[in-house]
C-alpha cells in the first residue's frame, strides 16, 4: 500500500516535492498524544508504506500539539492487565500468556522496524517527549530537539513501577556510557535541550521554528537509515560487560541499586537485568529481551499499585474529581497571605510562580518585607543553578507586595491566614481581615492540628471559611490538604480546589477532624519509632528498618524535621482533651526526657535524635543509648516484624480515617499518604497496601502484632467484616462511578 492511500485517524502526513514525508501526530479530542494500540497500528502502517514507496525518500515525524508525547496511554496497561485475567479463565494461561507478551511488546516490535525499514526517519520534537514518545524518537535515525524551556525528554516509569519497554533500555545504554545510562534510567528525570545533546539523545538542538526544517535537511543531505547499532564498526561505549571498564561498572551499580531501592522496586531491578543481559546480545535479541522483562514487570502487584495511584488517581483527582460540579470556575487574581513566617512566605512564593498578585502581610513591614527575602532567596538559588533567569526573579518579586496594613487585602479572591499555631492568635488575624474584605472573598486557614470548625466560629460567612494545610517546605512539597468544616461551602471548596490547581499541586479533601488525615498517619509512624526506642531496639536499626520498609526517612530523623517540641505540645494538648488514656506514657517519658530536660529540640536547634554539627553529616546522638530503659541485642530482632510494624500502623490509621469519614476516598488516601508523608510509593500507597496484601491477610497481621506489640495494632470491627466479605477499599468505596 502507498502511502498515499492510507486512512489515519492520529497521524497526518503531507509529501513535499523533495519526496520527504511529514508524519504529524496530533490525535483529535486530546490535548497531548499518548500511545496506545490504535496509535501504534497506525504508525506500523506508515513506516511500511514509507518503505514501500519509491516516491519517500525519508520522513520526518512530529507533532501538532505543544507537546510531542506523553509516553504511553496507563490506563490501556491497566486493561491489558485485565484481559490477562480473563483470558486466563477462558483461553488457559498459555495462551493467555502468548497473548500478553506479544500485546506489550508491540510498540518495541513497530520501532524495530522503523529503525530497519531502509528508509531514514528523523524527529523534530517541538515539545515535551516522555516514555515512550521519547523511545519512538530513540528509533529514529536523527532527532532534532527544539531549543526551548518547556521542551523535556526522558524515561519517566520507573516512578509509576515500569521501565522503558520500547527499546528504551537497550538504545540509552548504546547511547552513553553505561553508569550514566543506568543513573537516567533509574531517575526517570525530565531532560532539558542543552543537556541532551550533550548526553547524546539528540543530535541537534534548533529553534523551535526549525526543527522540522532541519529535519528535513539531514534527510535530504544523505542521511542514513541505519542506527549506530546496526552497523558493523559499532562499538559499546564502555566496552563490553565482562571486560575491565565493564567489572568496574556493574558490582557498584548492583550495590547502588540496593541501596537506593531497598529491593522493594521490581522495575530497578529489571532495568538492571535489562540493561546487563542486552549489552551482551545483538540489537533484535535484546529487545526481546527488554520485552520478557517488561511483560513481567508489567503483571507486578507493584505496577498495578504504582499505576493505579501515583497515574490513574492522581490525573483525577488533578484534574478536579472532587470539585462540586455546580459551582463555575473562579476566577482567581489577587491572594493575601497573613503571616509572612517560614510557611506564609512560602505559600506568598509559589502564589506569585502560578502568576498570581500576592499581599504577604505581617505584624511590622520588616518581617513582611523579610518573608519577601524568601522568594528572592529561593529565586537566586535557581539562577545560580541554570533554572531561572533575573528577569523572572524581578518579576516575581513585583508580584509580591509586603505590608503591615490589613486594608491592603481588599480586593483579594482569596486570603490565606498562615499564623502561628495559636487559636487566639488565627482568630484575631481572621476578625481583622473580614473587616476590609468583601463578600465575596474565600477565608482559608492554613494549619496542621487546630480543627477549622472550631476557627470558622469567629467568621462572619462560615461557609466560606475552609481549611488549606500546606506541607513543609511549601515549594517542594506536592501536597494541600483542604479541611471542610462543618459549614464550609461548596463554593469554598470549588475555589480552595481551583488555587490548588493553579500552584500545580495535588488536593486532598478531608472533614473536620483532630490531626486531619496526614498529621494522623504521620503521628502513628513516629510514635512508633518512638516505642520501639523505648523497648531497646537499636536507633540506627529503627532508622534503617524505616528505609527498608520504603519510607524516605525513619521516624527519629522525621521527628527531627517536625521538631520534637511540637511533638511534645500535641502529645500534651491530646492528654489535656481527651485524657491520659489516649497518649503512651512511654513516648511520654521520651519527650519530657529529650524536650523539657534535655532542650533538645530537633534540627530546628541542632539536637534532637540526631546532632547536628556545623558543615558535617546528621548522626544519631550518642545519648540516646542511656534514655532506653534497656537494650535489646540486634540479632534477636525479627526485621519482617520491625518493617510490618511501621507500615501497618500507618495503614490502620489511614483505615481508621476512611470508617470515620475524615477521608471518603480511597484515591485520596493513597495519593495524600505517598505525596505528604512518603508511604512507602511502591504499595501504591496505605490502603493499596492493605487492599493488595488482602484485607483478610492483614487483619491477620494486625492480630499478630497486637498479640506481641499491644492494642495500637488491633484492627477495627470495620477491617474483619471487610475481612469476612472478601472487600477492599476500592471496590467497597467506588467513587470512580460517581466521579
Amino acid at each position: 500500500m502507498t502511502l498515499k492511500a492510507l486512512t489515519l485517524r492520529n497521524f497526518r502526513f503531507e509529501l513535499d516535492a523533495d519526496g520527504i514525508c511529514l508524519l504529524v501526530w496530533d490525535m483529535p479530542g486530546r490535548s497531548m498524544n499518548v500511545l496506545n494500540e490504535e496509535v501504534i497500528g497506525e504508525l506500523e502502517a506508515v513506516v511500511d508504506a514509507v518503505a514501500k514507496d519509491a516516491a519517500v525518500k525519508g520522513c520526518v515525524v512530529t507533532s501538532g500539539k505543544e507537546s510531542f508525547s506523553a509516553g504511553a496511554d496507563l490506563t490501556v496497561l491497566e486493561t491489558l492487565g485485565r484481559t490477562l485475567e480473563t483470558m486466563t479463565k477462558t483461553e488457559g494461561r498459555e495462551k493467555a500468556m502468548e497473548t500478553f507478551f506479544e500485546r506489550s511488546r508491540h510498540s518495541s516490535l513497530v520501532y524495530r522496524k522503523l529503525e530497519t525499514c531502509g528508509k531514514p526517519f528523523a524527529c523534530a520534537i517541538n515539545g515535551v517527549a516522555l516514555g515512550g514518545g521519547f523511545e519512538l524518537a530513540l528509533a529514529c535515525h536523527y532527532r532534532v530537539m527544539a531549543d526551548s524551556d518547556k521542551v523535556r525528554v526522558g524515561l519517566p516509569e520507573i516512578k509509576v513501577g515500569l521501565f522503558p519497554g520500547g527499546g528504551g533500555t537497550q538504545r540509552i545504554a548504546r547511547l552513553m556510557q553505561t553508569g550514566d545510562a543506568l543513573q537516567m534510567l533509574f531517575k526517570g528525570d525530565q531532560i532539558r535541550p542543552s543537556a541532551a545533546k550533550a548526553m547524546n539523545l539528540v543530535h541537534e538542538v534548533s529553534p523551535v521554528a526549525e526543527v522540522v526544517t532541519k529535519a528535513k535537511a539531514w534527510i535530504l543531505g544523505g542521511g542514513k537509515p541505519i542506527a549506530p547499532w546496526d552497523d558493523k564498526a559499532f562499538r559499546l561505549p564502555s566496552g563490553k560487560v565482562y571486560s575491565p571498564t565493564g567489572m568496574m561498572v556493574w558490582p557498584p551499580a548492583n550495590a547502588i541499586y540496593r541501596r537506593e531501592t531497598m529491593d522493594n522496586y521490581p522495575a530497578a531491578k529489571a532495568i538492571l537485568h535489562c540493561v546487563y543481559e542486552g549489552l551482551q546480545l545483538p540489537m533484535d535479541l535484546a529487545l526481546k529481551v527488554e520485552s520478557r522483562y517488561f511483560a513481567q514487570i508489567l503483571r507486578s502487584p507493584v505496577a498495578a499499585a504504582m499505576i493505579r495511584s501515583l497515574f490513574v488517581s492522581m490525573g483525577e483527582i488533578n484534574k478536579g474529581a472532587r470539585r462540586p460540579k455546580n459551582v463555575p470556575p473562579s476566577q482567581i487574581r489577587k491572594v493575601g497571605v497573613i503571616g509572612a513566617g517560614f510557611m506564609g512566605a512560602g505559600i506568598a512564593y509559589i502564589s506569585a510562580k502560578a502568576g498570581l498578585d500576592v499581599v504577604l502581610l505581617d505584624k511590622d513591614q520588616a518581617s513582611a518585607d523579610k518573608g519577601r527575602e524568601h522568594t528572592n532567596q529561593l529565586m537566586t538559588s535557581q539562577i545560580m543553578k541554570g533554572r531561572a533567569t533575573g528577569a523572572e526573579r524581578d518579576t516575581l518579586l513585583a508580584r509580591i507586595k509586603p505590608s503591615a496594613d490589613y486594608n491592603d487585602l481588599a480586593g483579594c479572591d482569596l486570603v490565606i491566614e498562615a499564623v502561628f499555631e495559636d487559636r487566639e492568635v488565627k482568630a484575631e488575624a481572621t476578625r481583622k481581615a473580614q473587616a476590609v474584605l468583601g463578600p465575596e472573598t474565600i477565608f482559608a486557614s492554613n494549619t496542621s492540628t487546630l480543627p477549622i470548625t472550631s476557627l470558622a466560629e469567629v467568621a462572619d460567612r462560615p461557609q466560606d471559611f475552609i481549611g488549606l494545610h500546606f506541607f513543609s517546605p511549601v515549594d517542594r512539597m506536592m501536597l494541600v490538604e483542604i479541611i471542610m468544616g462543618q459549614k464550609t461551602g461548596d463554593r469554598a471548596l470549588a475555589v480552595a480546589l481551583d488555587f490548588v490547581r493553579l500552584l500545580k499541586k495535588t488536593p486532598i479533601v478531608v472533614n473536620d477532624a483532630r490531626g486531619f488525615f496526614a498529621n494522623r498517619c504521620v503521628g502513628s509512624y513516629i510514635r512508633e519509632g518512638h516505642l520501639m526506642l523505648m523497648e531497646g531496639v537499636p536507633p540506627a536499626m529503627i532508622e534503617n528498618v524505616a528505609k527498608m520498609a520504603g519510607m524516605p526517612v525513619g521516624p527519629l530523623a522525621l521527628n527531627d524535621e517536625v521538631a520534637l517540641d511540637l511533638a511534645w505540645k500535641v502529645l500534651q494538648a491530646t492528654k489535656k482533651d481527651l485524657g491520659a488514656q489516649a497518649i503512651d506514657p512511654a513516648q511520654e517519658d521520651l519527650l519530657q526526657a529529650m524536650v523539657v530536660k534535655g532542650g533538645r529540640l530537633g534540627r530546628k536547634n541542632g539536637k534532637g535524635f540526631y546532632d547536628y554539627p556545623e558543615k558535617q553529616p546528621k548522626r544519631l546522638w550518642s545519648g540516646l543509648a542511656a534514655l532506653q530503659p534497656k537494650q535489646l541485642d540486634p540479632d534477636d530482632l525479627d526485621v519482617a516484624i520491625l518493617k510490618s510494624r511501621l507500615l501497618v500502623v500507618q495503614a490502620l490509621e489511614a483505615a481508621r480515617t476512611m470508617e470515620e469519614g475524615v477521608v471518603t476516598d480511597p484515591r485520596e488516601a493513597d495519593v495524600g499518604s505517598i505525596l505528604g508523608f512518603g508511604f512507602a510509593p511502591f504499595t501504591g500507597g496505605a490502603l493499596s497496601y492493605i487492599d493488595f496484601m488482602g484485607v483478610a491477610r492483614f487483619v491477620a497481621l494486625c492480630e499478630k502484632l497486637a498479640k506481641a506489640c499491644g492494642p495500637r495494632f488491633a484492627p477495627s470491627e470495620a477491617l474483619r467484616k471487610m475481612a469476612e466479605k472478601g472487600e477492599t477499599f476500592y471496590g467497597r468505596f467506588d467513587t470512580r462511578k460517581a466521579a
